[in-house]
Parts: C-alpha cells; structure tokens; sequence
C-alpha cells in the first residue's frame, strides 16, 4: 500500500469534507502538523470540529484556519496563546469543549485503543462534571469521559520510514501519539522519510499500523515565547 505522498495537498486529497472530526497533534507550536493545516485551510473545507490541546496563535498552526471562520468547534485543554481563539468563543462564534489535558490525551488513547469510555476523578465536583455519568470506586467519585474517534488524525513526527514508523523528537512527542492512533486515517507530516528496516525497534514510538500516509516537508519551528535573560558580564 502507498503511504508516502508527494505534498499536504495529495496526501488529504478525498479525506476532506465540511463538518469533519479532527485530531491533531503537538502542544502550543511544539509538534504541529503545519503543512497539513496549511493545506486545510487552502482546500476551504468549513464546520471543522478539532480535538487539539490547543489552537496554535494567531497566524500559525490552527489558528490559521481560526481566522478563515473553517473552523466550527475545538476539544481543548488551552486557550491562552491566541487572541482570535478567545474572541470567537466569547462572542459565541466558536463552541468550546473544555478538557483537562490528562484526560484529553486519555480520550484520545482511549479512542485509539478502541475504548468508547473510561472513568476519571479528575473533573469531579466542577463544570467539567455536568451532564456526566458519576459512579464511586472503592469510596471515591469518578465521572464518565468518551474516547475520542476522529474522522482524520494529523500528527508532526522527526522521522519515519517507508511502512509509516514514526520518531518523535524529544517534547514534540507530547499529543501526537494518541492522536495518531484515534483517527480513521492518520497522516504524519515527517521532517526526514528513511529506508525500511533502517529504524531500530526500539526507537519506534508509533508503529506504521497506525499511519496511512506521509509526506516530508520543511518545517518553520517558531518559539511560541520568547524568553532571555541578560548574558553576564565575563
């Protein structure tokens, strides 16, 4: 089967439709899938629904396609870093489901393990627990969460070879793995694409199964924040 594709555009070609589920990996700008969000927002696809720890900013990562009005409804743990993101949702332009992070990264593991619910303390006792099942475990409370199954997963890995097996290079592993396994298809989005065999087994973090197409391409790697200190005096 073909997986390696020769850009953004081919490998979503016949994926894309309006009101389509999304998951999609990286934590702030660390491990985006940026071409592929790219190559979302040219294709114009609207009503998108994504399951992401956050929305980029303003000009990059989803927040692209937040400024285009493509998207309907974010699954997030945070929203801090993107103006637009905040605008939309107080002026009730933009549903928003709020997740802890622990227990999104869990929803999405969940879905890719083919788990449709899973108990969690966490939530417990506040606006997260509204309309949730509630159950008690051995004296202490636990409230229902739903595992996540999306339509499509993007992810952002450092390298992969020819079967779809991915690295991840330091924290930009943080949610790319269990997004890549909750999507019906999974594209990786690779900095570096190397020969079969040539990638120890144990430096695997997500096995090709769970990946069905891939491109390489170069990647920005913007600072989200830039922080400095003063250099000492010698």
């Amino acid at each position: 089967m073909k997986k390696i594709y020769a850009n953004a555009a081919e490998a979503l070609d016949g994926l894309l439709h309006d009101g389509m589920f999304i998951a999609a990996g990286g934590f702030g700008l660390c491990g985006i899938p940026e071409l592929l969000l790219a190559a979302i927002k040219d294709a114009g696809t609207k009503d998108l629904t994504f399951a992401s720890n956050n929305a980029g900013v303003d000009d990059f990562g989803i927040g692209i396609l937040l400024q285009t009005r493509q998207v309907k409804k974010m699954i997030s743990s945070y929203v801090g870093e993107n103006a637009e993101f905040m605008r939309q949702y107080l002026s009730g332009e933009l549903e928003l489901e709020f997740n802890p992070q622990g227990t999104l990264a869990e929803r999405m593991r969940a879905g890719g393990a083919g788990i449709p619910g899973f108990y969690t303390p966490t939530g417990v006792g506040t606006q997260i627990a509204e309309g949730k099942e509630e159950k008690e475990f051995n004296g202490k409370r636990y409230i229902l969460e739903e595992g996540i199954f999306a339509d499509l997963a993007i992810v952002k890995a450092w390298k992969a070879d020819e079967t779809g097996n991915l690295v991840f290079r330091k924290t930009a592993r943080n949610f790319n793995v269990p997004a890549a396994t909750c999507g019906k298809i999974c594209i990786a989005e690779v900095e570096e694409i190397v020969p079969k065999g040539s990638i120890d087994p144990d430096h695997i973090h997500l096995p090709g199964i769970y990946v069905h197409r891939i491109i390489q391409g170069d990647h920005e790697k913007r600072i989200e924040q830039v922080t400095t200190r003063k250099r000492e005096e010698a």
